[in-house]
């Protein structure tokens, strides 16, 4: 197993695990987290891979930003989970961190149903998704508070989407030693 799997096992990891933590409990992933993981990321990336590691993390930082900055930018979601996707990107270089975002969001999806069903909030969720493709189908109101996350107060149960971005970076990172991509 090469050093950089290794560091990425003993840092990104954990580092991962307790920004998901956190974002389960609180709601939130703190800055200062997010921005270690990033810049422990970008050291290790330089360490071990020079310049092409720095690059790789730098598309990865892009990456990460890319695909979560549109659901932020409709108040879908927390400008915590786009810097822990971001951070993320650091350490996978772009590739797996798009991989990562992919997988991230079928789980996502999959925990977002086992909630509704498990808090009997069918009828709520439907009424959400009309409010969601109204709020998408007006470009006055796409990037509005209209739709928002938040404004759907007790209809809806808030994913704090650490988790599944959490899940799915494991996924991705692990699975690629059983199944290269």
């Amino acid at each position: 197993m090469s050093g950089y799997v290794l560091t990425t096992c003993a840092i990104m990891v954990p580092g991962i695990l307790w920004a998901s933590w956190i974002d389960y409990s609180e709601r939130r992933v703190p800055n200062w987290l997010n921005a270690s993981i990033a810049a422990l990321g970008f050291m290790a990336q330089g360490w071990f891979f020079g310049w092409s590691g720095l690059a790789a993390g730098a598309l990865g930082l892009l990456v990460g930003f890319a695909t979560l900055i549109v659901p932020w930018l409709m108040h879908g979601m927390g400008a915590g989970d786009v810097k822990l996707m971001m951070a993320i990107g650091v350490w996978l270089g772009p590739w797996l961190t798009f991989l990562s975002f992919c997988v991230g969001a079928v789980v996502g999806g999959i925990i977002a149903v086992i909630m509704i069903l498990a808090t009997n909030r069918l009828y709520q969720a439907y009424g959400n998704l009309v409010t969601i493709c109204q709020k998408v189908s007006n470009r006055s109101t796409i990037f509005s508070e209209f739709g928002s996350a938040k404004s759907f107060g007790e209809t809806s149960q808030l994913l704090p989407y650490g988790v599944p971005l959490t899940i799915g970076t494991l996924i991705v990172y692990f699975g690629q030693f059983y199944w290269p991509i």
